[in-house]
């Protein structure tokens, strides 16, 4: 597959095919390359939440100011961070190390503590904003993955994300939504499926040392 050509055929999508809906198993690569999505130290204080039923994403739709791909789309992916990080994220995360690659508890304690160190300096705000930036690293490898599988998307943070957290009861959860991709298949007559990409030449957008 030509993974250039893919990602020209790729836009953000204002028109999505109603009818067409993803398969459960290109839902499951979605799932799989969320979980597989880099994140800082590994620790994946992040979440994807998939919205199907139309009931939830007509009460989500006017606190997207209205943008239609909410309810068009075959889903709604919501992605959230957690409320905050704390020691036993860390913990459990290490423990996962040691069941998944065997290593000895000398070997990890040491990693185990400085990043606990690490954390309790920031302010929650900062633990927020730190895992707000894996949210987006997040969301680039899922668009590039819809490419790869012709799947259409669309990337939004226009949405007023505490009504998000209030009507998908996120704070019982923990969790406060960031991004929204809506994910399907785009309609025939969504005029700009067509439009050329407009880029800055290469000379323009890359420096070369």
């Amino acid at each position: 597959m030509d993974i250039i050509k893919q990602l020209k055929w790729r836009y953000a999508t204002k028109k999505f095919d109603t009818n067409k809906k993803l398969s459960p198993e290109k839902l499951d690569t979605l799932k799989q390359a969320f979980n597989l999505t880099a994140t800082s130290f590994g620790l994946q204080t992040i979440k994807l939440l998939i919205v199907e039923t139309e009931s939830i994403r007509q009460s989500l739709l006017p606190h997207a100011y209205n943008q239609r791909q909410v309810t068009d789309a075959s889903h709604l992916l919501v992605i959230c961070i957690q409320e905050d990080v704390l020691d036993h994220d860390v913990v459990n995360y290490y423990e996962n190390i040691k069941d998944i690659r065997k290593t000895s508890e000398d070997i990890l304690k040491p990693y185990r503590e400085d990043l606990i160190k690490m954390m309790n300096k920031m302010s929650v705000e900062e633990r927020q904003q730190w895992s707000k930036h894996q949210a987006y690293i997040a969301l680039g490898n899922l668009m590039t993955v819809c490419a790869v599988e012709n799947i259409d998307s669309c990337p939004m943070e226009g949405f007023k994300a505490s009504e998000y957290d209030k009507i998908l009861n996120l704070q019982k959860k923990g969790l406060k939504s960031v991004l929204l991709l809506p994910v399907g298949y785009r309609s025939e007559d969504d005029m700009f499926s067509d439009f050329a990409k407009v880029r800055k030449p290469l000379e323009e957008a890359i420096i070369e040392l």
